[in-house]
């Protein structure tokens, strides 16, 4: 692997036409080490002269943020000068001279920015429920295993097992066991394959480190969040999902809310966070491993705009598929509200698209401004009795056995052909409540005035 690497920077100081592999955006461990194991692959097994090139979809300067990342490269012996990252590779340029081949692996949705290059996409390796309307039109290979990896260490296992080295088969097997959850039924994340490949792993090479061992280091790793600004905890495992012009970020912290939610300045953090990028509201949902090795899980929604915060909210807190099961706690920050989250198997992937979905066909129906004052107008019970009739109805077509939604697009999964709210909500609004208050007002002022005449 080493030395496929060291080729692979050398060929994009040439010009000419290139192969890319290209990680999702958050560029987790499955998706870096799929990344680097299927490039590797396809440049030992392609007979013609063409260039393989596995590429990291984050810029350089974000690896810090990923300590599991960097802890598994260091440990496999593997120097992260050799990696290409996004911001050392035009691939738009190349698209654009004709001269690039893009393979999709832990992906299968290129982002708005990325839309040009869905064009050049050959091949998509993933193990996300496909989303037929956003797919490329190319060879789709997806199956719903715990890990990518374990496609990946399929895919050389059965076409070329003999150019697996130690090095490419440590990294397939380390990654594997971290998505996995060291195999763990209870988690339940393990399918048949992915135990099946973590087997033929150890068998093919007895030496591996031990499940325990390479597990515990690689998650201590990944939740090690010690020397991290406010700000980069945020970015180290974030998504943003955007409708109607309203951004929402969701990130996951890796520690107690407790101990989060007293870092020192977190409310300017956050409010300086969501100002920086945007963001009207951010979903944290952290996570962190008791003594008994289980895992914990809470929920903290920060929104200055009182309306969609309350949404956000109401939504989560009534949601029925998946069920979050939360407890509200106290927080004396304002603008936010913490939960402990009493459903530990509903990760941010199941959340995602109940927000995305919920969050859509809310905004759309009642418009609701974001530049209202904070609590004028627009009451928690009021806000409630909306969500009742409009929340779980949308809801309750999301299936809480799909394991990893499509995203971004939203998954059409909710609304029914012919379903009573096809023509949308009643009209509610902030805008509405405010206008009868001011006629109200208006009327109180002019009678007072006749009064004193």
């Amino acid at each position: 692997m080493e030395n496929y690497l060291q080729g692979c920077r050398a060929a994009l100081q040439e010009s000419q036409p290139i192969h890319v592999v290209l990680g999702n955006e958050a560029c987790d461990l499955d998706s870096m080490v799929s990344a680097l194991a299927l490039a590797f692959y396809l440049a030992k097994t392609t007979e013609a002269e063409e260039v393989f090139v596995p590429v990291l979809n984050i810029k350089r300067s974000e690896l810090p943020l990923r300590g599991d990342n960097v802890f598994f490269l260091q440990k496999i012996h593997i120097p992260e000068s050799l990696l290409i990252f996004r911001d050392e590779i035009d691939l738009h340029a190349l698209h654009q001279a004709g001269q690039l081949t893009l393979i999709l692996v832990d992906h299968h949705v290129l982002p708005k920015s990325d839309a040009a290059l869905e064009e050049a996409v050959a091949e998509v390796l993933d193990h996300r429920p496909i989303d037929q309307k956003h797919c490329p039109p190319c060879h789709v290979s997806v199956e719903l295993v715990g890990s990518c990896a374990t496609l990946v260490a399929e895919r050389i296992l059965q076409g070329a097992p003999e150019i697996l080295d130690r090095q490419t088969a440590a990294l397939l097997h380390g990654t594997i066991l971290l998505d996995c959850v060291n195999m763990d039924l209870k988690i339940g994340k393990a399918t048949l394959k992915d135990s099946h490949y973590v087997e033929k792993l150890e068998a093919l090479f007895p030496d591996l480190p031990s499940r325990n061992d390479i597990f515990d280091s690689l998650q201590k790793a990944k939740f090690d969040v010690s020397g991290l600004t406010t700000e980069q905890m945020l970015r180290k495992d974030q998504k943003t999902i955007s409708r109607q012009g309203t951004k929402v970020a969701i990130s996951a912290i890796y520690m107690d809310m407790e101990a989060f939610l007293q870092r020192s300045g977190l409310l300017a953090d956050l409010h300086a966070f969501c100002q920086a990028h945007s963001y009207d509201a951010l979903v944290a949902m952290t996570i962190f491993f008791n003594t008994y090795n289980e895992p914990v899980r809470q929920l903290a929604v920060f929104c200055p705009h009182a309306a969609l915060r309350m949404t956000i909210c109401g939504i989560l807190e009534r949601s029925h598929s998946p069920s979050l099961k939360l407890t509200p706690v106290p927080s004396s920050h304002p603008n936010l509200q913490a939960y402990l989250q009493g459903n530990t198997q509903i990760s941010r992937k199941k959340v995602l698209p109940l927000l995305q979905e919920a969050l859509s066909a809310y905004f759309d129906s009642t418009n609701i401004p974001l530049g209202q004052p904070e609590t004028e107008g627009v009451s928690r019970e009021q806000v409630d009795k909306e969500l009742d009739r409009a929340g779980n109805s949308l809801l309750s077509g999301l299936s809480q056995d799909e394991e990893e939604p499509p995203l971004p697009p939203t998954p059409m999964n909710s609304l029914v052909d012919e379903c009573p709210l096809d023509q949308g909500l009643p009209k509610f609004s902030a805008e509405v409540i405010f206008e009868k208050c001011s006629q109200i007002s208006l009327s109180e002022s002019t009678t007072a005035s006749l009064c004193k005449k």
